[in-house]
């Protein structure tokens, strides 16, 4: 591939990693609780929004950890025990179980995250989680499951970055980063990109043999970890469908505190006198006319007061609120409906409070199968990353290997100590391995691999011990009976 052409195929890229950027700064800001006041009339908005803008009911963010604290990938298996064991530690080496906790939230907040796989300079792997804000892929339009490129992106204090990987090269670019960042913020907030323009871009260094590099791997080291793709679709956020009602919620306190303020007590009215009036003082403080009271004053202030022979005062009973929680309830309910989140997750055990403990597992089950709809579209693709890590680490033989491998991962039922160690027992009872058990039990290659350890020392230690025991009491015997010989016979 030539520079125009690296150039050309960087733009397309970009255009569509550029335009994907206001939509996954919408849903993480969701997600985080920065929600904006919506569906109110301007009317309401101009007189109050600025009192509640800063107030949200966050239940975006409650959907995606409910599921996120589910999923945590414990180990390779199907393999080689010691090409397992090797990939593994390359992961972990990476901070693997770290970064995929952030890119599971990220993917089910923003419908995906992508993880590149490089080498690190000292014959180890570099693998690292990254933004879709910052990558995107250009598959194959016919065979979508084919990589063809991919463009990662990133800013500094004053400059633009971008890396075009293929199969066969690397082509690295720069520009001007295009606003200028908020010194006051995080350097995490200042290293998210705006929506750009397009195009500008020129080679990173002024050599092409350092701005232009050869691809050793021979494949495109970018891998995407998508939620819930569908054919010819995009993957779906876990909180798309969820922030209109998020909306109607925030709204719905807004009116209530709004209501709680001017109706929670007692409100009167009066009968049978002119409005209000108030005196109008000179300098001198003489009175020389009057004006009506500001109908803002009534209703903020709360205070009046009226003349006149048949003036009286009535009242009414204080606003019910109640009529807008039980509306937030129902809207609650909704949430966990759509999202098959566990109503327990997202009410007080309101109307739960007798159920059994199967009940409550039987309430989980949604959300476990959709954690395990997850699973099945991220286990190839943890797949390909491990693929990508034997071929940094130039094994070809395990790079085959691990298109067959088993990805293992933590239960995703939450069940207590005892029924585990319940569940374990009866495999065991029917023979399976002690190896598989603790897989089972969710301990990671490096535990099991000391467990195994001290397993087989423990028992070592038995058999020694008990070959000791024999010898002892087959010794005791011997010297029993060449106590016994020459010994004059009983009478």
């Amino acid at each position: 591939m030539d520079v125009s052409e690296a150039k050309a195929l960087t733009n397309r890229i970009y255009t569509r990693l550029n335009a994907r950027r206001p939509d996954v700064e919408k849903l993480e800001g969701y997600y985080g609780g920065n929600q904006p006041l919506t569906f109110a009339t301007e009317e309401w908005k101009t007189a109050n929004a600025a009192r509640y803008s800063g107030f949200s009911d966050n239940w975006c963010g409650t959907i995606v950890n409910a599921e996120a604290e589910r999923l945590k990938p414990t180990g390779i298996t199907g393999i080689a025990k010691r090409g397992a064991s090797m990939l593994w530690d390359q992961l972990q080496m990476n901070e693997f179980d770290a970064q995929f906790s952030q890119g599971a939230v990220t993917a089910l907040t923003a419908t995906r995250a992508f993880v590149i796989v490089w080498a690190d300079g000292k014959d180890d792997s570099l693998v690292t989680f990254e933004h879709p804000s910052n990558v995107e892929i250009e598959y194959d339009w016919e065979n979508p499951r084919l990589r063809k490129a991919a463009l990662k992106t990133w800013v500094d204090e004053s400059t633009e970055y971008a890396t075009l990987y293929t199969p066969d090269q690397l082509f690295k670019w720069k520009r001007d980063r295009s606003s200028e960042p908020n010194e006051r913020d995080s350097q995490a907030q200042q290293g998210r990109t705006d929506v750009a323009t397009d195009g500008g871009w020129e080679a990173r260094f002024a050599d092409d043999s350092e701005w232009i590099i050869d691809n050793p791997l021979g494949v495109v080291p970018v891998v995407e970890i998508s939620n819930r793709p569908t054919l010819k679709g995009d993957p779906i956020s876990e909180i798309r469908g969820v922030v209109p009602m998020q909306d109607a919620i925030n709204l719905l306190w807004a009116y209530l505190f709004l209501a709680a303020d001017y109706a929670s007590m007692d409100a009167r009215v009066m009968l049978g006198t002119s409005p209000p009036m108030i005196p109008v003082l000179d300098k001198d403080g003489k009175v020389v006319g009057e004006r009506p009271v500001d109908m803002k004053d009534l209703r903020e202030k709360r205070l009046i007061f009226a003349s006149g022979d048949n003036a009286r005062i009535d009242s009414w009973e204080a606003a019910k609120l109640d009529i807008f929680t039980d509306t937030i309830e129902v809207a609650v309910g909704h949430i966990a409906a759509q999202t098959r989140t566990p109503p327990h997750y997202l009410v007080s055990n309101k109307g739960l409070s007798n159920l059994s403990g199967d009940a409550l597992v039987a309430a989980e089950i949604g959300l476990v199968q959709k954690a395990g709809e997850f699973v099945t579209f991220t286990d190839p693709q943890l797949r390909e990353v491990a693929r990508l890590v034997a071929l940094v680490k130039g094994d070809e033989k395990l790079a085959q290997q691990t298109r067959l491998a088993q990805i293992s991962w933590k239960d995703l039922e939450k069940r207590s100590e005892s029924q585990l160690a319940d569940a374990l027992l009866k495999k065991s009872q029917m023979g399976y391995p002690f190896e598989y058990l603790l897989e089972e039990a969710g301990k990671s290659p490096s535990e099991v691999r000391r467990i195994m350890k001290m397993r087989k020392a423990e028992m070592d230690e038995a058999l020694a011990a008990g070959v000791q025991e024999a010898v002892q009491g087959a010794m005791t015997d011997v010297d029993s009976e060449l106590d016994g010989v020459g010994a004059p016979a009983a009478a």
